[in-house]
């Protein structure tokens, strides 16, 4: 075979996976960079209960890829033991996985989670059927799920997109996007914005509020309608630092106490 064709080959074929001690010391270095509490590696090594259920799984799920499946779950469920997060050793987990907390972090047996990911406490990856087959969600490169959210079923989770605190998410997420709620809903996109230079966005506490939003929208409407009704019937125009007009809602709306 030519040069030229082994060189154009080695160019399009992707670099192989890191083995198991760099994958290793790539998610405990990746601690540092997402975690300023972090202070030692010791410290990490030693206290981290995310860095714990990290190294139990890489180890287990070498053995589930192997046929040692009962091997691998005995091995998952010391992980969880000593951790409180419970990974099932056929999921498929990438590079740099972050799981800040752990505490009750679950991670099901078709789950995919891509590089960069970030998971806080409570977060669930679960599943919405009992057939065998793909039924957990897959997530992309650079995703943050926020604590005690529930991603569910075999869903796509775009990349780099940001899941608030306890929200439920049944459906596919487009990439650089932002999700919250229960359902979960698509309430912003970042896609040209600034990405700080890790290229991993943790501010999920920054997240717009949809049902404060339709509320004011509700609102808002209403006194559009109450000028036009006001309008048509000749009266004047309410002053908005009135007492409120008489209607059915009666003293469950006024602030005022009713008269005696």
């Amino acid at each position: 075979m030519p040069d030229s064709l082994n060189l154009a080959l080695a160019a399009v074929r992707p670099p192989p996976p890191p083995g198991l001690r760099a994958t290793l010391q790539e998610d405990l270095a990746c601690v540092f960079g997402r975690d300023p509490a972090a202070r030692s590696t010791l410290e990490v090594l030693a206290t981290y209960p995310g860095v714990h259920a990290l190294i139990c799984h890489r180890l287990a799920h070498r053995l589930w890829c192997a046929g040692w499946r009962f091997a691998a779950r005995l091995l998952a469920f010391a992980g969880r033991t000593l951790s409180n997060v419970d990974i099932h050793p056929g999921a498929r987990i990438g590079r740099r996985l972050f799981i800040d907390h752990g505490a009750g972090v679950v991670i099901g047996e078709t789950a995919e989670i891509g590089d960069d990911v970030t998971l806080y406490h409570g977060v669930t990856l679960g599943g919405t059927s009992w057939h065998p087959g793909k039924r957990h969600p897959t997530l992309g490169a650079g995703v943050v799920v926020g604590a005690g959210a529930k991603i569910l079923g075999p869903i796509r989770i775009g990349e780099r997109v940001r899941v608030g605190a306890n929200s439920v998410v049944v459906k596919d997420v487009p990439a650089d996007n932002t999700v919250v709620g229960v359902p979960g809903r698509i309430v912003a996109t970042r896609a040209g914005g600034r990405r700080p230079a890790h290229g991993i966005s943790l501010d999920h506490h920054l997240l717009p509020d949809p049902v404060a939003k339709s509320i004011a929208c509700l609102v808002e409407r209403i006194d559009a309608l109450e000028r036009e009704l006001a309008a048509l019937r000749g009266a004047p125009p309410a002053d908005a630092e009135a007492a409120c007009a008489q209607c059915a809602a009666g003293e469950l709306c006024c602030e005022t106490p009713p008269a005696r």
